[in-house]
């Protein structure tokens, strides 16, 4: 076993602070040591060691009912880094940056050439029009930002390449700040190795090359992932998924997949194709075609939850998840009537006790898995 060098258990130490301070917000000197149990001493070191980094600063004071000076309120510099979460969608590209605390700063939305569409709807591309019998789905509201004409690249003959359009609506959203990290959400099967898509997808204007080119407009980091994956991420920390380390995110909508998190990670597979369920032949079809909203749209709700829960219980079966979250446009509109239902026509089809929720997360679900894997890249990168 190797022991710790001093160099090493500082950097455990200003970590353990650090996100103390992201969690719980300013906290004083005794507030600290008291949550983490580090000396005066230490304490004080790590203090004068972040402040003099640039990652930490005086935020207040607090009285603490005790005599004397009040105690000065340490807290993280906010703007020390932004980070940028792209939704790219066959609709419009969605943006929102952040400060390293996860503090929205800006947003933007652009609308794609040809898609008929100015704005993407704010229930994370949930973009199906209307949902099955009993669970009408709604197309949502435009997310803040512009939809302003975007300057073409020259030589482009006045229309811009998604590339281009992508960097505006970032450098909108970003209002002068450079962002730290940026990461892109995007449909098809995204190579864990490369990065980059295994196969084109039906995103107007999406090429060969396209990461590439985005990666040299804005000349940061780029990442790219899977929008249902990041959905996922969004629904481990924030919503119906919170606190549980295995699920099963189904999304239905007019794309139809699944995201798989298993011990807390989610789950890619050796290409990049785990969770994609909607390629997945049946005796009917593919089960993209059997659950999609323009075929669930004529069905009453014992059909539709018969539908969905034959495509989940091929997950249940393999995984045994415990739990299946109904997501996309379908399965957040349906609510928690849908959830109940699928969830009974489960237990049918499936031994491994399941639960199975409705999406909690509010607004859209794809780009706030993005901005929150930004911030863990960057927070990794920054604090160490």
């Amino acid at each position: 076993m190797k022991t710790a060098t001093p160099a090493t258990a500082r950097a455990i130490n200003d970590r353990l602070v650090l996100d103390l301070l992201l969690e719980r917000g300013p906290l004083t000197a005794p507030q600290l040591r008291e949550l983490t149990g580090l000396s005066r001493p230490t304490v004080s070191d790590l203090i004068e060691r972040l402040r003099d980094g640039g990652l930490i600063e005086v935020a207040g004071e607090c009285g603490e009912n005790r005599r004397g000076p009040n105690a000065r309120l340490f807290g993280i510099v906010a703007g020390r880094a932004h980070v940028a979460g792209v939704d790219v969608r066959c609709t419009a590209v969605n943006v929102t940056v952040a400060d390293i605390t996860g503090r929205t700063v800006g947003s933007a939305v652009r609308g794609l050439p040809g898609s008929g569409r100015g704005s993407a709807p704010a229930s994370g591309g949930d973009a199906g029009p209307g949902g099955p019998s009993g669970f009408s789905a709604s197309s949502g509201t435009p997310e803040p930002g512009g939809t302003g004409a975007v300057s073409a690249p020259p030589g482009s003959g006045g229309t811009p390449g998604l590339s281009a359009l992508i960097g505006c609506a970032v450098a909108e959203a970003a209002a002068g700040r450079t962002p730290d990290t940026v990461v892109l959400g995007a449909p098809g099967l995204v190579d864990p190795r490369r990065g980059d898509l295994v196969t084109p997808n039906d995103v107007p204007g999406w090429e060969p090359g396209l990461l590439q080119a985005v990666r040299r407009d804005l000349d940061v980091p780029v990442t790219l992932e899977n929008e249902v994956n990041l959905a996922a991420v969004a629904e481990h920390r924030t919503g119906a998924a919170t606190g549980r380390d295995d699920f099963v995110l189904l999304w239905l909508d007019e794309g139809v997949g699944a995201a798989l998190v298993l011990d807390g990670r989610v789950r890619r597979g050796a290409s990049g194709g785990a969770g994609e369920i909607g390629m997945l032949r049946t005796d009917g079809g593919f089960f993209c075609d059997l659950v999609g909203p323009d075929v669930l749209r004529g069905l009453g709700p014992n059909d539709t939850a018969g539908r969905i829960a034959a495509c989940a219980a091929a997950l249940v079966t393999i995984l045994d998840p415990g739990l299946v979250i109904l997501g996309g446009s379908i399965g957040r509109e349906g609510g928690d009537d849908l959830a109940e239902l699928v969830e009974e026509r489960l237990r049918d089809l499936s031994p491994a006790p399941t639960e199975v929720r409705a999406s909690t997360v509010a607004g859209n679900a794809v780009l706030q898995g993005a901005v929150l894997t930004a911030l863990d890249l960057t927070r990794d990168r920054i604090f160490g």
